[in-house]
């Protein structure tokens, strides 16, 4: 395991939803002494009465609530890497969303990571997923629609590491995140 010496990094990944953000967060922080995982959609799902979910025509009070998950989890990151924890956040995010987050961790080692598999591996994958408290099926529109407006090349312009983990398992992942 590495040793904390000062602040620790504050990992971003995003990608569409089933992609395997979280499994490779759970993996990824268990190189580290310390780790703190802060799914955006958990935050999100913190509230109690009048939670919008996401949708194709994105209403602008689920645009409001996720822009509040993202700026408490910026805050709940900076304060944990601070405190020398690695944090991993996660959430389908486009480059901008970063630059909206990054302000609040100024001076802080922040690594974006876009996990990127095929459109195919990730229905399958999504298909697969048994951790959700909601039918998995469900999502299949969605990444049919995020998947494809998700260009890599748009994150790798932003300055993202783009991993392709269409043919990788959750350890070879993590393997090269951490090379």
């Amino acid at each position: 395991m590495n040793e904390v010496l000062g602040s620790g990094p504050i990992w971003v990944l995003s990608g569409s939803p089933g992609v395997g953000k979280s499994s490779v967060a759970h993996a990824l922080l268990q190189h580290y002494p310390r780790g703190l995982h802060l799914p955006v959609d958990n935050l999100r799902e913190l509230v109690v009465s009048g939670l919008v979910h996401p949708s194709l025509d994105s209403p602008p009070e689920a645009t409001r609530q996720f822009a509040l998950a993202r700026r408490a989890a910026a805050f709940h990151a900076r304060l944990y890497a601070e405190a020398g924890f690695a944090v991993v956040v996660d959430d389908v995010l486009w480059p901008a969303d970063l630059k909206a987050m990054r302000v609040h961790w100024n001076g802080l080692d922040v690594r974006p990571v876009f996990l990127c598999p095929t459109l195919e591996v990730t229905q399958a994958r999504n298909a697969a997923r048994t951790s959700k408290t909601f039918d998995t099926l469900n999502l299949v529109p969605m990444i049919a629609v995020l998947h494809p407006s998700m260009p890599p090349a748009d994150y790798e312009k932003a300055g993202w590491q783009v991993l392709d983990t269409s043919d990788l398992s959750v350890e070879q992942s993590v393997a090269l995140l951490l090379t």
